[in-house]
């Protein structure tokens, strides 16, 4: 086939990505190396999250248990998709979707997590009594400085609660919506035009994922100080990291490679190219995730220390001045 400029496009070029067969008979030397180690990192960060789930098990009081395994698991579930995507690359949709809607939980249970750290919904209602939320902040309002503070109530509380519980749900649904429609032959990612269920299913989601983001910050503003002994900021930087890579990171990388900026390489087109390039890296990226979220969530669990009247470094929460 000729493009016009007297360059001849290889066949695979206009094709659908390779099966798992082709890719190992047309291995090289690099290609073993490189596959053999990204799926040992893969297995790895694996066995790290099977291992720390024994540990919370053991060692965690019961009502932080399956949050911290959901939010610990988000590295390592999303390092094994890509591991599979990276060997069976027809699979790649289904894989990822598989990994997003375990983020998408993963984000409400952060929020729950930061709550559990002091001591459940009652403790922060009691806790924060004196207090107001700050919700002039990313990524939806962080320009608007104007916003009022919110008292904080159970119905506040339940509003930070829902905006992130929403994307859980609704991102479950439109994820198996993408699949029936994939199976009819109407839902293609590298179909952008305004017909096609793309275009308009994955910026709808975009923005659930902005509005359920906008409660987890709120609240990582508001328990910052409170939660500083525990290590909520890197916490929070290494699920915020997660969110990067696994969302932003692959979107340009497709981006890039639906524009035709990244090359075709037989036998992958360009875009088949620039996913496996997306898996690959994520392989990398959330076992090292994996191995410093470890580190971060080992360790003894007590009950955080009582707030006093003074507001104390290491107890208060971020108290908002008032305005005569």
């Amino acid at each position: 086939m000729n493009n016009g400029s007297n360059r001849t496009i290889h066949p695979s070029c206009m094709d659908k990505p390779p099966v798992a067969m082709d890719i190992i008979l047309k291995l090289d030397i690099f290609g073993i190396i490189l596959y053999s180690v990204l799926t040992f990192m893969a297995a790895v960060s694996m066995l790290v999250f099977l291992e720390e789930c024994i540990y919370i098990y053991r060692k965690v009081p019961a009502n932080k248990k399956s949050i911290i395994i959901w939010v610990n698991g988000a590295a390592p579930v999303i390092g094994t998709m890509s591991c599979l995507g990276m060997w069976i690359p027809r699979a790649t949709m289904f894989t990822d979707m598989t990994s997003a809607c375990y983020f998408a939980v993963v984000v409400f249970k952060f929020l729950i997590l930061m709550l559990e750290e002091v001591g459940g919904d009652e403790a922060f209602l009691k806790r924060a009594g004196r207090h107001k939320l700050k919700i002039s902040t990313g990524p939806c309002c962080c320009c608007c400085c104007c916003l009022p503070y919110v008292a904080i109530t159970r119905r506040s509380l339940f509003l930070l609660k829902l905006g992130s519980f929403q994307f859980a749900v609704l991102k479950i649904v439109f994820t198996i919506l993408s699949i029936v429609l994939y199976t009819n032959g109407t839902f293609d990612l590298a179909d952008l035009s305004i017909t096609g269920a793309a275009i308009w299913i994955n910026p709808f989601v975009g923005i659930l994922t902005i509005i359920a983001l906008w409660p987890v910050a709120i609240m990582f503003m508001h328990l910052r100080t409170a939660l500083r002994t525990l290590k909520i900021i890197p916490k929070y930087a290494m699920y915020q990291l997660v969110l990067i890579l696994s969302q932003l990171q692959t979107a340009i990388i497709n981006i890039l490679a639906l524009n035709g900026t990244i090359a075709c390489s037989p036998p992958f087109s360009a875009s088949a190219k620039g996913y496996m390039m997306s898996q690959q890296l994520l392989i990398l990226e959330m076992f090292i995730i994996t191995l410093v979220t470890r580190l971060l969530y080992r360790r003894q669990y007590d009950p955080l220390p009582v707030e006093d009247g003074n507001d104390n470094e290491h107890t208060k929460m971020a108290a908002i001045p008032v305005s005569a």
